[in-house]
């Protein structure tokens, strides 16, 4: 046997319980390759359904995502430090399409970090060359997700943008970062319903100041006038060349 067998996709021991720490260092490794050799530094981020086409029901919200990715990719651009925020999506269709769509016609690269699913979540056609990436290990996606992220903007979803959504959430509260994400929630009314955020602090669940977290808009206008001074204010920050958490013991 090939002594390198043991290391291709298909072989048992890759696959087996034993190769796990393998397959999830790989998940890291791969991604920081890539990264650095496309010269990400750092991405803003959108969450929201893959049922949200943009010939459905609901497709403003798509023509919403296209919209404002395009402005952020082509106002990055016009940067000193060109490129520098990189359009971020989780890979699939609906807002995740969108959003890599928008960037692209905004002169932009952009990264889908796909998963896979027992119900098959292909990669859309809009993500950058060599910057599609899928995952096995939700854990692992997230982390990428959180990692060089200087803004998350969440349109409408289901349980997985809710479990993104509340990781950042929970990460930004307990400032376990050592950086701020501006956290950005398109559609006020879909979200002021679902996420209640004054029932929380009524039942002390959550301080005041929490609610301070999240920032809400309706337009493509709104959504780019409170996320251009929140990225430019960045910019002056050196990008995280790793994943680093805020020691417990720090103010």
């Amino acid at each position: 046997m090939d002594e390198l067998d043991w290391l291709t996709p298909k072989n048992s021991f890759f696959e087996s319980d034993e190769g796990r720490p393998l397959r999830i260092l790989a998940e890291y490794l791969e991604p920081l390759h890539r990264f650095r050799r496309e010269g990400i530094r750092d991405t803003v981020v959108f969450f929201g359904s893959a049922r949200l086409r943009e010939d459905g029901p609901l497709g403003h919200y798509y023509q919403d995502a296209r919209e404002l990715a395009r402005r952020l990719a082509a106002w990055s651009n016009e940067q000193p430090e060109c490129c520098r925020f990189t359009i971020c999506s989780g890979g699939g269709g609906g807002i995740m399409e969108a959003a890599n769509r928008g960037a692209i016609e905004g002169g932009g690269k952009t990264i889908g970090l796909n998963i896979g699913l027992p119900a098959e979540q292909r990669p859309n056609p809009y993500i950058s060359k060599g910057l599609s990436l899928e995952f096995h290990y939700f854990f692992m996606r997230k982390l990428w997700f959180a990692h060089l992220s200087r803004a998350l903007v969440v349109f409408p979803g289901g349980f997985g943008t809710l479990n993104e959504l509340m990781e950042i959430m929970t990460l930004a509260q307990t400032r376990k970062l050592d950086r701020q994400i501006f956290i950005l929630l398109y559609g006020s009314a879909y979200w002021r319903e679902l996420l209640n955020l004054d029932l929380l602090m009524r039942h002390d669940m959550i301080a005041a100041e929490d609610c301070d977290l999240v920032h809400f808009a309706d337009t493509p206008s709104e959504a780019f006038a409170l996320l251009e001074p929140a990225l430019r204010e960045t910019s002056a920050l050196p990008s995280p060349s790793f994943a680093k958490s805020r020691d417990a013991r720090s103010p």
